[in-house]
């Protein structure tokens, strides 16, 4: 973890009131009388690919908005292994069960290298009293996160791999440009698809030799859709 800018009190309203992302977040609607409401710290964090920002178990003391890149949500099974079973991005909100329980109920990891604004519970508890505002939109980020976990785990757990694959590709297409789409390592596309490491490894290959991805760099993380109706086709098999 990197911090950006932790402060020992809460000084920051004007840092929130001009985000650049702040139609995306949680406090989009706030007024000026409901940042008069906030006596806490918000912190603006940054954490490097691979770091963990909330575990599992751990107390929940905190939620996080996700400024820029991506996470991962990811939960343990009964047999030991790894699901992820959501990915998060720029306006999202990771740790949302802080609000009504006492510990996280999942991971989350960077999947990318990230920024995170760190809200106390504290914070959301007071403001979700007194302003109706944020009472909406912590009603709505809930809907939204519980759709979110929902159509992840039905796109990407049935179906052929050639459609799970697919669908990964799809679903991770950059918002500012949809011809292209950031793949994570093939382990951890096989924790959200339910697929081996060598099954993603041959399904990817496949939409290469298809002529429908590019590679964009060295590593087989970016890569470039050329043809998008393949793939979508692929899904709707």
């Amino acid at each position: 973890m990197i911090p950006i800018d932790v402060q020992s009190a809460w000084q920051g309203t004007s840092d929130c009131r001009g985000c650049g992302i702040r139609a995306m977040v949680l406090f989009a609607d706030l007024t000026e009388a409901d940042f008069a409401e906030i006596h806490a710290p918000i912190d603006n964090l940054a954490y490097k690919t691979g770091e963990h920002f909330v575990l599992e178990g751990d107390r929940a003391q905190y939620i996080y908005t996700i400024r820029t890149g991506v996470a991962k949500v990811a939960r343990n099974t009964a047999d030991g292994r790894v699901r992820i079973v959501q990915i998060l991005k720029a306006g999202d909100v990771a740790g949302l069960e802080a609000v009504l329980s006492p510990t996280y109920e999942s991971d989350v990891i960077a999947a990318t290298d990230i920024h995170v604004c760190r809200i106390p519970t504290s914070v959301i508890k007071t403001l979700s009293v007194k302003s109706p505002r944020l009472q909406a939109q912590l009603t709505q980020r809930w809907h939204k996160a519980v759709k979110q976990a929902g159509d992840w785990l039905a796109d990407l757990n049935f179906g052929s791999a050639r459609r799970r694959v697919a669908n990964i590709i799809l679903k991770m297409r950059h918002d500012d440009d949809p011809s292209l789409t950031s793949l994570f390592s093939r382990h951890d596309m096989g924790a959200m698809s339910d697929l081996k490491l060598e099954t993603v490894s041959r399904e990817v290959s496949y939409w290469i030799k298809q002529e429908a991805l590019v590679p964009k760099d060295r590593v087989g993380r970016l890569y470039e859709i050329t043809d998008l109706r393949k793939l979508e086709q692929a899904c709707e098999a």
